[in-house]
């Protein structure tokens, strides 16, 4: 018997800074069909919240510090204001949003990453998704929305990358669902020529993937995600769709789709 499918939907915080992008958005993933998770992160609204409570954001590669401090600030700004906001939204939409963390139905542990050459503070590297507990939230009639906060069954919060927690929500629901991952930035997708944005390329498999590598054709920023992408497919996720927020639609097929 085939598996009932499952959209699990990531946007950045382009979107989610910018009031009408969001709105838009919303309106979009509210029309989409079947059964649904979204997943946010909020990065650069904590840095502001941060910034006005005058707590430094610290960041070492792109990747964000996480000492005490700002986890307070992380979980106050993904967990609720973000988190909060963009229930309330879907509510008014007629979709009944719950907004969680992992530590939520204990749906997502993590480890605190070790520290080797960096120590990145309370950030957390996702072990396992409790996909029972997102079920029945699921078979309720719910339309999940996660932030990018887990835990680690022992109490503490940790901040947590929105990718991965998208791709191992995705993966973990893969035992129960044909899964499909739409990570929604503000590019049409994976972009042959960084300078034309309608240089997209529509099909990447792991075999064209090794080639636009010797190429050297892959953006730097667009390398994790892809290699994310492929680990997720690799551990049971159906198709990873990357592109602009249209792609949810029905009329835009301007987008990159990957398959293994």
């Amino acid at each position: 018997m085939p598996k009932e499918k499952l959209s699990i939907v990531k946007i950045g915080g382009n979107i989610i800074e910018d009031d009408t992008s969001l709105k838009s958005f919303l309106e979009i993933f509210s029309g989409l069909e079947g059964k649904k998770i979204l997943v946010h992160g909020g990065g650069k609204r904590a840095t502001s919240i941060a910034s006005k409570l005058g707590i430094e954001s610290k960041m070492v590669n792109g990747r964000r510090i996480t000492d005490a401090e700002t986890l307070e600030v992380i979980t106050m700004v993904y967990g609720g204001l973000v988190n909060k906001n963009i229930v309330a939204q879907l509510q008014a939409l007629n979709i009944d949003a719950i907004g969680l963390t992992g530590a939520d139905a204990n749906s997502i542990y993590s480890e605190k990453r070790p520290v080797q050459d960096i120590d990145y503070g309370f950030v957390g590297d996702v072990k396992k998704v409790n996909h029972q507990s997102v079920d029945k939230l699921i078979e309720a009639g719910f339309t999940p929305v996660f932030c990018a906060i887990t835990h680690d069954g022992h109490g503490q919060l940790l901040n947590t990358n929105a990718d991965t927690i998208t791709s191992q929500v995705a993966i973990g629901m893969s035992q129960i669902y044909e899964t499909t991952i739409y990570y929604c930035f503000e590019l049409n997708g994976v972009l042959n020529d960084i300078n034309d944005k309608d240089s997209v390329i529509k099909h990447i498999n792991s075999v064209s993937y090794a080639d636009l590598l010797k190429e050297g054709i892959i953006a730097e920023g667009m390398l994790p995600k892809l290699e994310n992408c492929f680990d997720a497919l690799k551990n049971g996720v159906e198709t990873i769709n990357m592109g602009n927020t249209s792609m949810l639609t029905k009329e835009n097929d301007n987008f990159t789709r990957i398959t293994l």
